[in-house]
This record gives C-alpha cells, structure tokens and sequence, in this order.
C-alpha cells in the first residue's frame, strides 16, 4: 500500500450550513468511516462546473463507502446569499451535501487557494490528497479504492447509504432558463437550461407551444422527443433559418429545425477540450469546451468557448471550427485575437462592425472588431467588481452573462450578479441602469421597442419598456475576498506540486509532459520569472518597491499509465490555473506551494 502524509483533517465550518441534507447539520465525526471527498467550488466558476459533471460517475459508482461535500466558497458577492447558493445546487443538479461557506472559513483552515479544489479525506479522518483544477477524477478514483481496500482490511471502513437528501421537485414551465431568442414568425425559444430542453413560448412569453429534447441529460439527435441535450444555453439563428444551440455540458452546437423538429451535430464531438487537442478542423472531429452563446457575426458563427477563456468559429460552408481568438490564458489583456485574454465569456451580440462580448469573469464588456481585434468597454479585470454607474473608465459590473445590441448603436448589459440591466453607449462613454430587481438576469431580446429578460433564477421571462432615463442607483465597488499571501521580498520560490496518480507516470514519450506559464498583475510585479515553460518550478524575482499584486500561474502536467507492456497507454492531463493575491512584507514566505495533485511534502 502506498504511504502517505498524515494530515488531520479541519472541521467543515459554514456559517451559511447545510444543504441537501434535510437540514442536518453534520461534523467530521459523523462522516468518519466514509471516503470524504471535499469540493471546494463557486458557482461562478465554469471549471468549478466541469468538476461536478467528473465527478458524477464517480459518486454513483462508490455510493456506498464515498461521500462527496460540496464546500460553497464565494468569490462574487451575490455567491455569498444563502439563496444564490439553493438556486445554484438546484441549477445544476449537485446530488450530494453542499456547506455553504460564504465566510471561506473552511477554505482557509484547508489552506485552499484555486477554484476547484479537491481534498480527499481517509475513513479515519486524515487528508491523504490534494487536487487542484480539472482532470483529476480518475487519479481520485484509483486512489478511492486503494483506500476502500486498505481500510476494509482495517475494519475502518462504514459502508451504507450517504447524507444526501433530495429537495422537493418544484413545479413550473421553465427551470433556470438561460438564452432566449425571438422567432421569425413571433415567440420565443428559450433554453431550459436545467431540464435539458428548449422550449418554444408563444408571443405573451408565458404560454408554452412545445419544446425540444427528451428531457433527461443526454446527447443525442433526432425528433422532438428523441433528441438530447445537456444544459443547453446560447441560441442564434442561421442562414439556412435553422437554430444553433450551444449545447453546453455536451462540448457541441447543435442545431434544430423548427419546421421538422429534428436537432442535428453541427460541431464537438461530445467530448471535452483540453490542452494538446486540435484547435481547428471538421466541426464534428474537434472538441468544444463549454460552449455557453452564439451570435452571427462576420459571416460566421462565433462561439463564446467559457471553458477555455477563447471565443471560436463555425464556418458552415467549410464545416469547420477553429480559435478566433484568446490564449486560454485566463485575464482581461486586449489586442490582436491571437494574443487576447478572456475569462469565462458567456453573453454574445452581433452589431454591424462590432461583436460584443459579456466577458463574465473578468466583470467585463468587450468587443472583437472586423478586424479580429479584442478592445475592453468596461471593466479592469478578474479582482474588481461592483455595481457603479458613470464614465465607462469606472464602471463596474458583476458577472455578466448576457448582452443586446439596441436600436440607437448602445448595448443592454445582462449584469447578472448585480440583478440588474444595464446600458453602455459607446458614443458617450457612460455606463447607466436600466432596470434592478431582476433576479439573475443571464440574456435580453429585443422585441418592438421592449426588452425581453430572461431573469434565470425566477423561471420566466419578464417584459421591460426601454425607459427613457435610466435608473440612479448610488454606486458599489468590490474586491474578491480571498486573503492575500504574504511573500517576502526579493526571490520568491514558486512550486506547482504534482504527483502522478498511483499506476501513472509523466509521459516523456514525445518530449516535456508539464507545462508553467506565469504573468502578473500589474506586469511590473515581476522584475524575473514571468512566462512559459516547461518546469513546474522556478525562482520568481519581485520588483524593488512593489507592495502588492497577484501571481497568475497557469500549470498542466500529462501523466500516462506505467505498464511497459502495453503500447497504447491511457494518458490523462491535469490542468489548473491561479490568481494568487500577495502582499509583500518583511516577515512574508519565500517559497509560494500550490498544489496541482498530490500532497506538499515541506508543508
């Protein structure tokens, strides 16, 4: 049996408590016995999303001896309301206990620094792993039944039915919808997002005509209730007058045919993108990630890829796809589209020269021009949000998901954390409020002078009169809460501490198999250090005079299985990135750890 570091695990602390439990509160203690395995996610966060969906097969298969608790760590605001919390576990169908933790008290006594965070706690209580990112359910799954294994022969081990109690089923016509498009012919479709389905609603936005998709989560094609889609979102209309649909948790667009009622593949291959995978070629033979809005812009179809920080093209004369632009760095850095950086786009809008982008982690409003140049409207960056009015230079947003071209050349603002509309006019520069009390408000249509909303978290679509002066509200700014890591001056050691899963090694068959790339904010925090390479460490130098800043550290490392015999091994990449806050002061570390997999040994 392999052996490994002896942490005891910290208390579950949450001053927001239990969900999915039937309103038990639960300790440690109560657990012992199980393989606990510690989620620490936001619901902002897509990579935070892409680890649910790994870990599904997961916990059904190990149902018995593991039991997965979702710790809810806000990095926006609005993810500290007790109810954004409710609605998101619902939103996206999280079947195991969640603790809310809108404090981050229990992601600081577990010294967590990245969304998504798994830390895998042994039946005696002890932490035996530490996973950061995306990639890692297989290596938890290996290590899941070594500990089954180990700790049956211990007697250890409790087996039996888990903490999870389901809510009650509610009832209405649509579910945490998502995008809305108006029909041709009067109407709407709306993605419903939840129930895995579009669903077309008459003219009042209410009354519901039919939908498309079997209901369940599921890819496939076909008629009206054969076909399948898994958390559908964005929708825009193509030439042909078919309708694309990012089918979101699936990686593809798809398309339907409201005349036949058939959905087709146009691109993805249902798999998910990951670093080393082609970046263009036959739609249908490359992997999408996260695919969240479409819009028609330029003669193509542009994507808003939220799970790799880039926006695509769907060219339908060629069938193919490929980058427009971004890095899949994640950050707020304009410029020609090769060299751009995003965060988690998700909001989409075609308007003549201009295709604007609701960059939604970065708080920000951008645009692609014609030339396939990124420019920033509003917004600074991953760390600043808010809800202020004003000059475009100060304006802050919060999360946006949704964006609309209007008539007179300005731009509607679904500014979803904020439960707010809000309007950007290129021409004045001004940032003002159209509407509050909209409960996270993900996309608007504009329809005979009127915006349609699609407010998510109360179900339905609400009609709003473009008014003819904008709402005054008194204005907020805010900063991510996370504590900042106090770094001494001078030479700061950065270690990305990985350790392959048990039965895998480094795969060195066709050159380096990790990959660091590190940045700051400002640029001038790093005098040594910044930029790609292949090594997971290196000795970054800080500036004379800096104070404070944030690291920007993006690590992946491909691990493949170590059977000398078998020539065609399964191979697996582990991917993370971190915006770490610092503060440089004369009693701060010298070395900055953070854990890709695995356990810090000089922790």
């Amino acid at each position: 049996m392999t052996a490994r570091a002896r942490v005891r695990a910290p208390e579950l602390i949450g001053k927001g408590g239990w969900l999915n439990t039937g309103d038990r509160q639960y300790t440690l203690a109560d657990l012992r016995g199980r393989i606990v395995i510690l989620d620490f996610w936001t619901f902002c966060c897509v990579n935070c999303l892409h680890v649910l969906d790994e870990l599904r097969e997961l916990e059904e298969k190990h149902r018995d001896t593991v039991v997965i608790i979702g710790v809810h760590s806000p990095k926006f605001v609005h993810e500290a309301e007790h109810q954004a919390v409710v609605d998101a576990v619902e939103r996206y169908e999280v079947h195991h206990p969640v603790l809310d933790d809108p404090e981050l008290a229990t992601w600081k006594q577990y010294a967590v620094r990245a969304w998504p965070t798994l830390v895998v706690v042994d039946p005696e209580g002890y932490v035996v792993a530490q996973h950061a990112g995306e990639g890692h359910a297989h290596a938890i799954e290996k290590l899941v039944e070594e500990l089954e294994t180990e700790h049956a022969a211990k007697g250890t081990l409790r087996r039996g039915d888990g903490p999870y109690v389901a809510p009650e089923p509610v009832a209405t016509h649509l579910r945490f919808p998502g995008k809305a498009l108006a029909l041709p012919g009067g109407g709407f479709l709306v993605s419903d997002s939840t129930r895995h389905r579009l669903v077309e609603l008459e003219a009042d936005g209410e009354t519901v005509r039919g939908h498309f998709g079997a209901g369940g989560r599921g890819f496939a094609d076909g008629g009206r209730e054969e076909a399948r889609f898994s958390e559908p979102q964005g929708l825009a209309v193509l030439p042909d007058g078919r309708i694309a649909v990012a089918d979101t948790v699936n990686h593809a667009i798809r398309a339907l045919d409201l005349a036949t009622g058939v959905t087709t593949t146009l691109a993805g291959t249902g798999r998910q993108w990951w670093q080393g995978s082609a970046t263009d070629g036959p739609a249908t033979e490359v992997d999408l990630s996260s695919p969240w809005d479409i819009a028609w812009f330029d003669d193509r179809l542009w994507i808003a890829m939220a799970g790799v920080h880039q926006l695509w093209t769907y060219d339908p004369g060629k069938g193919t796809v490929g980058v427009a632009a971004g890095t899949t760095n994640e950050g707020l850095v304009d410029g020609p589209g090769d060299e751009a950086w995003f965060a988690q786009p998700s909001g989409l809008a075609s308007a003549g020269d201009r295709l604007w982008v609701a960059d939604s982690e970065n708080s920000a409003l951008r645009y692609v021009d014609l030339e396939g140049a990124v420019h920033t409207a509003v917004g600074t960056g991953l760390f600043d949000f808010g809800h202020r009015d004003g000059p475009a230079g100060q304006a802050l947003l919060q999360h946006p998901l949704g964006v609309t071209a209007l008539p007179d050349g300005s731009v509607a603002v679904s500014d979803t954390y904020n439960h707010a509309l809000r309007r950007y006019d290129p021409h004045s520069g001004e940032v003002t409020t159209l509407a509050t009390d909209l409960r996270e408000p993900s996309d608007a249509v504009l329809v005979d002078g009127d915006l349609v909303v699609v407010e998510s978290a109360r179900h339905r679509l609400t009609r709003l009169r473009l008014p003819e002066e904008a709402v005054r509200i008194a204005g907020r700014a805010h900063r991510t809460q996370r504590a900042a890591t106090e770094v001494a001056a001078g030479t700061l050691r950065l270690d990305v501490v990985f350790q392959a899963p048990a039965g895998q090694k480094l795969d060195t068959r066709y050159g380096p198999s990790t990959r660091l790339l590190v940045s700051s904010t400002p640029p001038e925090l790093l005098a040594e250090g910044s930029g790609p390479g292949a090594e997971l460490s290196r000795d970054l130098v800080l500036a004379d005079g800096a104070t404070e800043g944030v690291l920007h550290v993006s690590a992946m490392a491909a691990s493949c299985d170590d059977d000398p015999a078998n020539e065609y091994p399964a191979c697996h990449v582990h991917q993370q990135d971190w915006g770490v806050p610092v503060n440089i002061t004369a009693t701060g570390a010298s070395r900055l750890p953070l854990v890709l997999a695995g356990m810090d040994e000089q922790g």
